[in-house]
Order: C-alpha cells, then structure tokens, then sequence
C-alpha cells in the first residue's frame, strides 16, 4: 500500500473541497471495497478524506410517501428498516442477498453504489484491463469471462457491476443527490448513475472529481408484487451470475405494469425497457413471460465463457415474473 495522507470531514462542504482541491484524493466511508483494492495496489490515492461520520445518517420519511437515504446508512440498517421491508422489499431481498452480515454492517449506501467490478483481470496488475490501465486493453475478451458482461459492454471492456442493492434500486427508480464542489446539488437517476463502457471504461460513473453523493431518495413504492431473484454459484455469499429486480402489477389476469433490472450481465443495472413496455396491457401468462425474457436479452452476446449466461437470464426472467404472477393469483 502506497503512502497517503487522511483527514476527516466535519460537514459535506469541507468533504468535497478537500476532494476537490487535491489530484488523487478520494472520499472514504465504510471502506470495505476501497481498502482491499489500496492493499492490492489497485487504487493509489494520495489523500483519503473520511466522511464515515457525516451527519444524517438515517432514513427519512419524505412528503411524498417516498424514502430520502443518506448516504452513509449501513446497508444492515437499510435492509432491516420495517419501512424498507413493508413498501420496499425488494431492496430489502437484494441487501440481503449481496453480502454477510459483517460486510453488510460496515458498508454505506453510497459505497454499494461505487464499488467496482470485481473482473479478475481488473484485480492483476500484471494483466492487461482498460479501466485499470486506460489503453492496455480487455483481457477478458479473450481470456477466462465467464462472470463478465452480456449485455452492454464494448471492446475496451465487458466487466459487469457487482452491485445487487444498485439493481434493485434502479427498478425502483431511486434517485442519488450529490453535493457539488461549486456549491449546489445534483440528482442522477440510479439507472443512469453509471457509464457504459464504450472506449473509455476507466471513467465508470457520471460524478465529477469531489463530487460526492449525499442520499439516495426513493419515490413512492410502485404497484405491484417485488421481487428480488439471484442466481450464483453457491448458497453462501457470491456475485451473481444473473439477478433479476422486479414489479409486476397484474389485475383481472392482464399485466398492468412492470419493471424489470437486470444484475450481473452488465457493466451496469440493466433496465429491460423493451421487455416492461411489451409487457403491459398482456395477458399474465407463459407466453408473455417468453416474450418478455426475449425482449430482455435482446442484444446480448456471450464472449465464450459466459455464453451461459444468455439461457440462464432467459430462464431467470422467465420464473421471476412466474414468481410475482403466482404470488398475486387469486386463491381458490
């Protein structure tokens, strides 16, 4: 680990400032990706601005019957919260889901959102990546990828974002407020929060340099059955393979509405427009559900190893909306 200097923020003004004012300087909270990547070499900040401590950290009511989170509550908070469980829990499934219970206590909302992919090539340094090394070239276009991209990804990089809480949230459309050096406040859609890799996949979000992410807010829960499905390579904790964030709002056997994010098959959530426009107005049956995974997958290519994956996030689609149709159904 390289030498750094630290300092600790008293309010989100001098956070940003100190971020802001100084080449190689980054914001630090629970630390639980940030770290392992610093030991391993990866990162290399010169100056570490700690704003673990930055008030509020909690979760708010908002007039609109909506959640504001901030930044700093620990995803153990977050997915316990009974308001959380009650009008969202699908976020609640996905937190679950993502990690153990000392990860979970340690780790921010906002760090889950930032954390980086977890491409095995991204964490050698002896090995060629364009977002660790900006023009090196992908490794894994060619090498072993079986937990990369299907769908968004580029020739400079097909790393997938490992995040579950981000692909719940983006089907919740969930909202991030960031404070601005310049003074002022930024909304970004969850959705939109992260880049597509394109030819420059080091630069992985929409936030400037200091910019820093105060809260997440959530609109009024949808209508509908939530639903959070993952599939991995054990029962124990793991990065999904594929993970499907879903609403499904069915009334008199017609599909009123959905919202359908994909996780783990993309450098990004990944929100199935086709698919949810597609689906409304169908009948809730098997026939829309194949329509639907297809509309889902359109454009998705495999590199080889994970050529799984294409059938694998059919099939995952397919039975999550199964899922919410069933747990809706009138009982007989």
């Amino acid at each position: 680990m390289m030498t750094f200097s630290y300092e600790r923020a008293g309010d989100a003004a001098q956070a940003v400032q100190a971020v802001a004012s100084r080449e190689g300087a980054r914001f630090i909270g629970g630390g639980t990706n940030l770290l392992d990547l610093m030991k391993l070499g990866i990162e290399q900040p010169r100056h570490l601005v700690d704003i673990s401590r930055l008030p509020p950290a909690a979760i708010e009511d908002t007039a609109d019957g909506g959640l504001r989170i901030g930044a700093q509550v620990r995803n153990s908070d977050l997915a316990a919260d009974p308001r959380v469980r009650a009008r969202y829990p699908l976020l609640s499934q996905a937190l679950l889901a993502g990690a153990s219970g000392q990860i979970r206590n340690k780790a921010s909302t906002a760090g889950n959102l930032l954390q980086r992919t977890r491409c095995a090539y991204f964490y050698d340094p002896h090995m060629p990546c364009n977002k660790r090394t900006p023009g090196s070239g992908c490794a894994a276009l060619q090498g072993h990828n079986r937990m990369n991209a299907i769908l968004g990804g580029s020739e400079s990089c097909i790393a997938v974002h490992p995040s579950d809480m981000a692909v719940a949230m983006a089907a919740l459309d969930a909202r991030v407020h960031t404070v601005l050096p310049q003074g002022g406040e930024r909304v970004i859609a969850v959705r939109e929060l992260h880049r597509l890799p394109g030819a420059t996949p080091h630069i992985e979000t929409q936030l400037r340099h200091g910019e820093m992410i105060a809260a997440v807010s959530l609109p009024p829960p949808p209508a509908g059955h939530q639903l959070y499905r993952k599939v991995r390579d054990r029962a124990s904790y793991a990065f999904a393979l594929v993970s499907v964030a879903l609403v499904l709002d069915v009334a008199g056997g017609q599909v009123r509405g959905a919202r359908i994010a994909l996780g783990g098959v993309a450098p990004r959530p990944w929100r199935a427009d086709g698919a949810e426009q597609g689906l409304r107005g169908r009948a809730a049956d098997a026939f829309s559900w194949q329509a639907a995974a297809d509309a889902a997958l359109a454009g998705a290519r495999g590199h080889g190893g994970n050529d799984f994956k294409i059938p694998l996030a059919l099939r995952t689609v397919r039975q999550a909306l199964a899922a919410a149709a069933q747990a809706v159904a009138p009982r007989t």
